[in-house]
This record gives structure tokens, C-alpha cells and sequence, in this order.
């Protein structure tokens, strides 16, 4: 399914007695004294220049929004390594930090499927330090989501509204709310510097369409909200790219977009889980940036890489060689384009994905795609998606 691409770091701060959690996450520990951190904010706008565009200034955002972004810590335990002579290690246990945000009065708490992995217990802090065991009700490392739920009145809850990843241009406005470093409920601001961006899932596949902010984003911001200027979500805080021996921030932050997280959080409040049905192709929306490309039509999916032995490799789709690049990114060339699949139309690579998770293991599936510009048709059949690849 994913097609190459850059690994960047999740933003998950996380410390263990006598070491620290493997696998790329940067371990900070939680509240010690020898990491001193500034934050500083950045304007998002006068409050006159917000009102006139009928948005909200990041005070306004924070008083209003704050008391519903969460301060979460995992109660972990991590496998021990073995000595250099076989021997192993007694597992170790430590604490995971991170952020996560309520998305209904029903005590759901969205976050970062990372931020809980292997997670024993887990409690949130909200509001003036209401520390509430939570209940982890599902994860899909897929998404890198995960649905907590607390029980608690729901009013004294603050929900943060849900907007759409799809109404978002370069240059808006962009407020993050998370805990960096164990300092809960930091605010900083930015704008969305790059869509389209795609990165990697815990367990390798790809997220597509992820918002890139220049929004400070750093350890123990996993999970946390990326809001607009209206005070609406349009984005779950989940990776950084960090430069050089550093692993804080850099300036490039990104985030899972919002409308991927309202097509998880049902699936995951009815069974804990997502089973998606599986083609085994990444691909990239045809738009206006990549149009300028020359491509025989203006909408569809592109298809980047076919997964060898998938049902899209069996039924002969195909993707390109040719290597291009489109705001900076590497993309490929030369594949077939898919623009139908089973009646409905493809206009973006989102619509492949629907599609294909609305169907079942088994499912046969008619795709209609253009290669060298002639039509041609095909039938998948689809199966169970793996639980990793790479």
C-alpha cells in the first residue's frame, strides 16, 4: 500500500524505569529538571484583522478550547532486549505522554494510536487538573488513531468542533494545544505550509493527505488538535521532522487530517477496531498542482506503487517508473490513473480509499482506470488488509 516515503518522528514523549521505549520515539522524561523549555508564541492575528474574516483570534481559541484538550499518560510496558550474551532482560515499565482531545459530550477522547500502545492503564488530566481514568475503546494503527472514553458529566466537558481537512488552503492560520515536554496545555501557532504530505503509520502503511503546519510541534504533542482560525479541528497532531542530532521542532509539523479521523472514530466506537478491505496500491490525487504535470485528464488517482502479490497486482494494474517531483516531494510517474471504481466516480485518491473500505474481503470490485491514455477496465478482488507491511 504505501509508496516510499520519508519516515518522520511521532511526537510521542515517553520515559521507562532503567531506559526508554524503542523504535524512534524520542524519550523525554516527564517533569525532570534537567530540560529547561522556552515556548513562545507566535501572533496569530489582531483580533480586528480575525473579526473581519470571521475568525477567531489564538487567545479566543485557547480560553474557549483549552479545557477540553487532554494531558494523557499510558502506563506502559516494553518487552526487555537481551544482554550481549542472550540473556534476557526483565520487561520495563515507564510512562508515555501525550495529548489527546474530547470530540463529544459522551466522554470520547480522540488521540494518537502511539500514545497508548502497549498501554496498561491510561488517565487524562481536563479542565483544572481533573485527573479521570480512561478506557481505551479502540486503536487503528493504520490512521495512528485511538479513542479514549471517560466517564464523567458531560457538563463539565468542552468538546472541540470537527471541521473538514478538505476546506483547507497553504497559508491559513493554524493553532496546536498540546503538552510538549510535560508542559500541559501549551499553545502555539502557525499556518498549513504544505498539503497532500504522506507519511508513515505505526504499522507501516500509509496516511495520506496530511497537513504539514509550521505550528511548534514537539515531544509529548502526539494526539493533540490542529485547529483554524474558527476554532475548528481540521487536524490530529502525530509526527515531526526534526534536523540534524535534535529531536524538537524544526518548524515541520504534521498532522492526520481531521475528515480521516470522522470515517475512524464510528468504526471505533462500535467494535474497538477498523477492518478495511485491501487493493494494495498507493496512489495521489490529481488536482490542480498536478496538473501541471501534463496528465491526460484533470481529476482522478494516480497510482504510485502496486504492493507485489496484491489483488491490484493480479488484476494488472500498474504504476509508473518515472520519477518527478511536485512541491518537493517525490512522486511517480507514467502509472495508470484510476478514475471509476464499481460505478463510482474516482476524482481524488480519498474516493479510491472510500470506496475500497465500503467493500468487504472478497469483494469483487470493476475499475476503470487510463493508461497511456486509452481506457481500460479490470476486476479486483479484494481481501483482508494486512496487518503491516515493510
Amino acid at each position: 500500500m504505501p509508496s516510499p516515503m520519508k519516515k518522520y518522528l511521532p511526537v510521542l514523549a515517553a520515559g521507562l524505569a532503567g531506559g526508554v521505549i524503542a523504535g524512534g520515539i524520542v524519550a523525554i522524561a516527564d517533569g525532570g529538571s534537567d530540560t529547561k523549555t522556552v515556548v513562545e508564541q507566535a501572533p496569530l492575528g489582531s483580533a480586528r484583522n480575525a473579526s473581519s474574516t470571521g475568525g477567531l483570534t489564538a487567545r479566543e481559541i485557547y480560553k474557549r478550547y483549552s479545557p477540553g484538550v487532554a494531558y494523557i499518560r499510558a502506563e506502559v510496558e516494553q518487552q526487555g532486549s537481551t544482554t550481549p550474551f542472550g540473556d534476557p532482560q526483565a520487561p520495563q515499565e515507564g510512562t508515555a505522554t501525550g495529548t489527546g482531545f474530547v470530540v463529544d459530550k459522551d466522554g470520547d477522547i480522540l488521540t494518537n494510536a502511539h500514545v497508548v500502545e502497549g498501554a496498561k492503564s491510561v488517565t487524562v488530566e481536563l479542565g483544572d487538573d481533573k485527573r479521570l481514568k480512561a478506557e481505551i475503546v479502540g486503536r487503528d494503527t493504520s490512521s495512528d488513531l485511538a479513542l479514549l472514553k471517560v466517564n464523567v458529566d458531560d457538563d463539565d466537558l468542552t468538546v472541540l468542533p470537527l471541521g473538514s481537512s478538505k476546506d483547507v488552503t497553504v497559508g491559513d492560520a493554524t493553532v496546536a494545544i498540546g503538552n510538549p515536554f510535560g508542559l500541559d496545555r501549551t499553545l502555539t501557532t502557525g499556518v498549513v505550509s504544505a498539503l497532500q504530505r504522506r507519511i508513515e503509520a505505526p504499522d507501516g502503511f500509509a496516511i495520506n493527505d496530511v497537513i504539514q503546519t509550521d505550528a511548534a510541534i514537539n515531544p509529548g504533542n502526539s494526539g493533540g488538535p490542529l485547529i483554524d482560525s474558527t476554532g475548528r479541528v481540521i487536524g490530529v497532531n502525530s509526527q515531526i521532522e526534526t534536523g540534524g542530532s535534535s529531536n524538537g521542532n524544526v518548524g515541520i509539523g504534521f498532522a492526520v487530517p481531521i475528515d480521516t479521523a470522522k470515517r475512524i472514530i464510528p468504526q471505533l466506537k462500535k467494535s474497538g477496531a477498523v477492518e478495511r478491505a485491501y487493493l494494495g496500491v498507493s496512489s495521489l490525487t490529481i488536482d490542480g498542482d498536478v496538473a501541471t504535470l501534463k496528465l491526460p485528464v484533470d481529476q482522478g488517482a494516480l497510482i504510485q506503487k502496486v504492493e507485489k502479490g496484491s489483488p491490484a497486482d493480479k488484476a494488472g494494474l500498474q504504476a509508473g517508473t518515472t520519477k518527478g517531483e511536485l512541491n518537493a516531494q517525490e512522486v511517480i510517474l507514467g502509472g495508470d490513473i484510476v478514475i471509476d471504481v464499481g460505478g463510482t466516480k474516482i476524482t481524488e485518491q480519498d474516493d479510491l480509499q472510500e470506496v475500497v473500505s465500503g467493500h468487504k474481503a472478497g469483494d469483487k470490485v470493476t475499475i476503470t482506470f487510463l493508461r497511456n491514455g486509452k481506457k481500460k477496465t479490470v476486476t479486483a478482488t479484494l481481501v483482508k488488509r494486512p496487518k503491516a507491511v515493510g
